[in-house]
């Protein structure tokens, strides 16, 4: 059986003109502050402009993320074939840490006192085995608490 198709057309309905909306206020220029100086975007171009090279700077966060358990040749070499932004974002991370505590072993003093764990030894000596990252990240957390 056929259908038959109804198709109806609708009638436009006429608009209302618009009332004319009061002119906004001009915008008063800002005075022009000098601009900041601009770096490469790209972490290969800002790893390479600001630290000479991957190798450089490798060699560099090796010192400084290296644990008791390991050499700081060895971690140097396992950095070089890191990627360019993890290597920009380990450095962030060990510029945070010699600013706000200096060293690794006052990090880990920061935290015990932090969690109230100063004098748990076996605490402690765990903290050491973490990587500077997640010590970073235990700190921000412990301050967090405190101030909660």
């Amino acid at each position: 059986m056929a259908t038959k198709r109804i198709t109806t057309k609708k009638k436009a309905v006429a608009k209302k003109p618009a009332a004319k909306k009061p002119a906004a206020p001009k915008k008063v220029a800002k005075e022009k502050t000098e601009a900041k100086p601009v770096g490469p975007r790209h972490p290969k171009a800002r790893v390479s402009d600001k630290h000479g090279g991957k190798e450089a700077l490798a060699k560099t966060l090796a010192a400084a993320l290296a644990t008791d358990t390991e050499d700081s040749d060895t971690v140097a070499n396992k950095l070089k074939t890191a990627s360019n932004s993890q290597l920009l974002r380990l450095q962030k991370v060990v510029e945070t840490v010699n600013q706000k505590w200096g060293s690794r072993a006052k990090l880990i003093d920061a935290i015990g006192s932090a969690q109230k764990k100063s004098k748990d030894k076996d605490y402690l000596a765990k903290l050491a085995k973490y990587s500077l990252p997640q010590l970073v990240d235990l700190a921000k957390q412990a301050e967090r608490n405190a101030r909660a």
